[in-house]
C-alpha cells in the first residue's frame, strides 16, 4: 500500500497541533485520528471479494461470515481510538547534552486506571520509542538529534498505536511549548587550562605531585617508585607516598582572552575548559560580554549555569 503514504502524510499534515501547547495536554475525540493500515487495507479488500462472491452465489453462511468480519473489523476501529483516549502528556524532561550528542528527552504519560493500554508508540522526527504505562503512569525515552547550541524546540510528537488488531491505525499530536537546553560543544584539540592567579591555597592529592602529604597502605597497581621502604620496614607493611600538588587560586576564563579564533570557536573552547576544571576540581570564574561574571565557584550548578550562558550567547554576534 506504498501509494497511499502520500496521502498518509498530507493528511497528517493536516491533522497535526498548529501551535505550541501547555503542558499536560489530554487527548479527546477532537484529537485523535484512525485510519486503516495497510494490513487493514487489504482487509476491507478481503471482506468486499467475500460479500461479492457470496452474493453471487447467494451463499448465506459466506454472508454472514463477512459480516462479522466486517463487525470485528468496525470494533477494532472504536478499540484502537479507545487505547489513546483520555491519555495525558503530563510533562517533558531532559538534562542539557552538548550539541552533537542525541538528547535522551522524557516523555511523562499517564491514563485513567482500570483500561489496559498497549502497543503505545512515541514518535518526533526520526526518534522512535515504546511507551509502557504501569498503573495509569509511565515514560518513554527519546533520543532527539541535537546540531547546535541553545534552546531546542522538541517539535510536534506523536503518540500512535495499532492495537488490538493491526487493522488500523491511531494517533493523536502534541507539540510542547518547552524548549530544552543544548549546551556547545566542547572543542576537540583545545590548549590547556590558563594559569590561576592568587595565593596558592589549595592543593590536592596526585600521585606526580611536588610535596609529600601522607603515607597510607599499599594498594594493588601502585608504582614500586612510591614505596616508602624505610617506614614500611619498621611498620613490617607497605606503605606508599601520597604526593601533593598546588593548584593555584582560582581560573578566570575570560572571553577577551581568547582571542586569534571564531567565535563559535571561543565558545567551544571555553565549554572545553569548564569542563577540564571541573575533572580537575579547581574554582573558577566565567568572564562574557555584556554579563556579570559568575564565579568564582565549582560544583554542577556552577557548570550548567556558565554553559547555559555560552549556550544561550547570540549567534551572530562578532568575535
Amino acid at each position: 500500500m506504498k501509494f497511499l503514504e502520500p496521502l498518509r502524510a498530507r493528511f497528517e499534515s493536516w491533522a497535526r497541533a498548529r501551535q505550541p501547547q501547555s503542558l499536560p495536554v489530554r487527548f479527546d475525540r477532537r484529537s485523535i485520528y484512525v485510519l486503516p493500515t495497510g494490513f487493514g487495507w487489504f482487509y476491507v479488500a478481503l471482506l468486499l471479494g467475500m460479500g461479492l462472491g457470496a452474493l453471487n452465489y447467494n451463499n448465506n453462511p459466506a454472508l454472514l461470515l463477512g459480516l462479522l468480519l466486517a463487525g470485528a473489523a468496525n470494533t477494532s476501529l472504536f478499540a484502537a481510538h479507545l487505547q489513546l483516549s483520555a491519555l495525558q502528556i503530563t510533562a517533558l524532561s531532559a538534562d542539557p547534552v552538548a550539541a552533537g550528542t542525541p538528547l535522551l528527552v522524557r516523555v511523562h504519560a499517564r491514563a485513567e486506571p482500570g483500561r489496559e493500554r498497549r502497543g503505545l508508540r512515541v514518535q518526533c522526527d526520526d526518534a522512535d520509542a515504546t511507551l509502557s504505562l504501569d498503573d495509569g503512569a509511565g515514560a518513554a525515552d527519546l533520543p532527539i538529534a541535537t546540531m547546535q547550541r541553545g534552546w531546542l524546540e522538541p517539535g510536534r510528537i506523536k503518540i500512535s498505536t495499532t492495537r488490538p488488531l493491526g487493522l488500523a491505525r491511531a494517533w493523536a499530536y502534541v507539540w510542547p511549548d518547552l524548549p530544552l537546553l543544548v549546551y556547545p560543544a566542547p572543542e576537540a584539540n583545545s590548549p590547556p587550562l590558563p594559569l590561576g592567579s592568587g595565593d596558592n591555597s589549595h592543593a590536592r592529592l596526585h600521585p606526580a605531585g611536588d610535596d609529600v602529604h601522607h603515607l597510607r597502605a599499599y594498594r594493588r597497581g601502585d608504582a614500586r617508585s612510591a614505596i616508602a621502604w624505610k617506614p614500611s620496614a619498621r611498620r613490617d607493611t607497605l606503605l606508599v607516598r601520597e604526593y601533593e600538588q598546588p593548584l593555584g587560586a582560582e581560573i578566570v576564563l575570560d572571553w577577551r582572552r581568547v582571542v586569534g579564533v571564531a567565535y563559535e570557536t571561543r565558545i567551544q573552547r571555553l565549554a572545553r575548559w569548564i569542563d577540564e576544571a571541573e575533572r580537575e576540581g579547581r574554582r573558577y570564574t566565567l568572564i562574557l560580554p555584556l554579563q556579570p561574571a559568575i564565579g568564582p565557584a565549582s560544583g554542577a550548578a556552577h557548570r550548567h549555569a556558565c554553559l547555559k550562558a555560552l549556550a544561550l550567547l547570540p549567534r551572530m554576534a562578532g568575535g
